[in-house]
């Protein structure tokens, strides 16, 4: 499975400038990430050679990564939540804590009535309830919060790399 680096998008950087034939790459990846890259070399027209340079050069700039996703329910992560939460002062260093937080497997900055997103994965409703009151409350700056626990999870793919 491919997908970007965090830390590449949205204004925080330069951009590395991602071709054709780079996006017909993590496309090849996104649908197994474990393809040999002579397979992907003969769907996209390159050697395996060029492949395995292209793809070292995706990760090393932060385009993508490769990894294993899991159904959290499988390996005991019973309980998701989306939390908004509004912050008084500087976003960077509140979401530097959460983003050092196992449990936060996505941390965003927004515009509108939350300053900051973030998804948690926990074992259960008493993990979550550690994660979110004696955690994430308790960071300086963080003035309130509002979450979102998950019933079901009807979508989630990882193939929006390359539309």
């Amino acid at each position: 499975m491919a997908s970007r680096n965090p830390d590449s998008r949205n204004g925080s950087g330069s951009s590395p400038t991602v071709d054709a034939v780079s996006l017909a790459i993590i496309e090849q990846l996104q649908e197994d990430g474990r393809r040999p890259y002579a397979a992907i070399g003969k769907a996209v027209g390159l050697s395996e050679a060029a492949v395995r340079q292209r793809v070292q050069k995706l990760l090393d700039q932060g385009v993508m990564q490769i990894v294993a996703v899991t159904d959290p329910l499988t390996v005991g992560l019973r309980r998701q939540a989306m939390v908004g939460i509004r912050v008084e002062g500087d976003l960077d260093p509140v979401a530097d804590a959460l983003t050092a937080m196992a449990e936060c497997e996505y941390v965003v900055m927004t515009a509108g009535s939350f300053d900051l997103m973030v998804e948690i994965v926990c074992e259960d409703d008493d993990h979550m309830l550690e994660v979110i009151n004696k955690r994430i409350r308790t960071l300086p700056g963080v003035r309130s919060t509002e979450s979102f626990v998950y019933l079901k999870l009807k979508k989630q793919t990882y193939m929006w790399g390359t539309r």
